[in-house]
């Protein structure tokens, strides 16, 4: 390859001059000579102690002027070691600790955890147990869904919207108070059943929630659909083929926004959904824009879904009637001694699963969350895996980020809706 004159100009080539220098400039060796002389690529930090990250998450980015080359997203910030802190819990005790992981709907993780316990005991839940972990499981996919769309928003420059987003949200959180007796971290599941039934109060709140919330909903439609800023910032961006997102594994509002209308709740039905009467929105542009779009309509078939369970709850216990494996309800506890003796051992030495092991999957706001369990026989797991979907979605950054600007890191992350309580577990 011949020399450039820089390259001979850095060897000390008495020959070369300045007027040579000069030259060259006006020659078609300018680009090559900015090439070697200016240096437009950096490595940028971001994060993890950084808002637009939501958590604490850390992008490393490589960056040609403004533009993204290469990202390489880090994790573990947030690591609790929740997984190994399970051969140490019994079922029972382990369950506060999935709160703690998607804590925008902590009731969705109780359920997904209850599931795969339940299933491994070979339990049968009663019809009105599973009617209100519905009601529950998608009044959390409501709260999640306003969180991401109106922090995504935000990301875009507009407040307005997440401040009513977050105006429906405390709704939300004001009837878990009702239903559960505390507004965040529930753990209002329990093996085989619930800590306590739903009261009519809960009920009656819930059904004007979902009345009235589409018109909300609608009230933050009108200010960002066909707003020209958001359009721009979120239109064409952080664009994924289908191919690429079943290859990384996400799932979720993302493989939606893509074409592909996977969803627990169709294609592998769990608690009643098989009985319940909803649409799985999709779009197929795979970007910001379509993926706000699917969480839109995503909540507006929530709300649908709980007005059907509020129709159709039937009456009845809310425990599956097995003494050995699920605890009895408090008021026999304190009044008779079979229920005391019951109690003590579940609560003291935990269940006693079979040899075996089991995996239970639900379909949470940011997709596939799963519990797999390895029981040995003992009162507690031998292992637990949890298959988090903020984790493998983060997967899909460095492809949805290349090629575009820093300013959109911010979008795109947005979009994704990550939790790092979960990635990070």
């Amino acid at each position: 390859m011949p020399q450039t004159i820089y390259d001979k100009l850095k060897e000390g080539d008495p020959s070369i001059r300045r007027t040579k220098i000069l030259e060259a400039l006006e020659s078609e060796d300018l680009y090559v000579i900015y090439s070697d002389t200016l240096e437009n690529e950096m490595v940028l930090n971001m994060g993890p102690q950084h808002p637009a990250t939501h958590g604490v998450l850390r992008l490393l980015i490589k960056l040609d002027g403004e533009k993204v080359i290469r990202a390489v997203p880090d994790i573990g910030y947030l690591h609790r070691g929740y997984e190994k802190l399970a051969e140490n819990c019994t079922y029972h005790e382990y369950i506060p600790h999935t709160d703690r992981l998607d804590y925008l709907q902590p009731v969705h993780n109780n359920v997904g955890y209850a599931l795969a316990v339940e299933k491994l005991l070979g339990l049968e839940l009663t019809e009105r147990t599973k009617y209100i972990r519905t009601i529950c499981c998608e009044l959390g996919r409501i709260q999640s869904h306003l969180i991401a769309i109106g922090s995504m928003i935000m990301d875009t420059g507009a407040l307005t919207p997440f401040l009513w987003a977050m105006r429906e949200r405390e709704k939300i959180m004001d009837l878990l108070d009702l239903i559960t007796g505390v507004r965040f971290t529930t753990s209002y599941t329990r093996i085989g059943g619930l800590a306590q039934d739903i009261s009519d109060e809960a009920l009656k709140g819930i059904k004007k929630f979902v009345e009235e919330f589409p018109g909300y909903l609608q009230d933050i439609r009108k200010l960002v659909d066909r707003n020209k800023i958001f359009i721009q910032r979120t239109e064409g961006i952080g664009y994924v083929s289908k191919e690429d997102l079943i290859e990384i594994g996400i799932t979720g509002p993302v493989l939606r926004a893509a074409g592909i209308p996977r969803d627990l709740r169709k294609d592998e039905p769990y608690l009643i959904y098989e009985q319940l009467d909803f649409n799985i929105p999709t779009y197929t542009e795979s970007d910001c824009l379509a993926r706000y779009y699917v969480r839109v309509e995503e909540m507006l078939e929530s709300a649908k879904i709980v007005r059907q369970c509020i129709e159709k709850l039937p009456s009845g216990p809310i425990k599956t009637q097995d003494p050995k494996q699920v605890l009895p309800y408090k008021e026999k506890v304190y009044t008779k001694m079979e229920e005391l003796i019951n109690d003590f051992i579940l609560i003291n030495f935990g269940n006693t699963p079979p040899v075996g092991e089991s995996y239970q999957a639900i379909e949470s706001s940011k997709g596939e969350l799963g519990f797999y369990i390895i029981s040995d026989g003992s009162g507690h797991p031998f292992r637990l895996k949890i298959r988090s979907p903020s984790f493998c979605n983060i997967q899909g950054l460095p492809l949805m980020l290349q090629d575009h600007l820093i300013s959109d890191t911010v979008v795109i992350i947005g979009a994704l809706d990550p939790v790092m309580g979960e990635a990070d577990k």
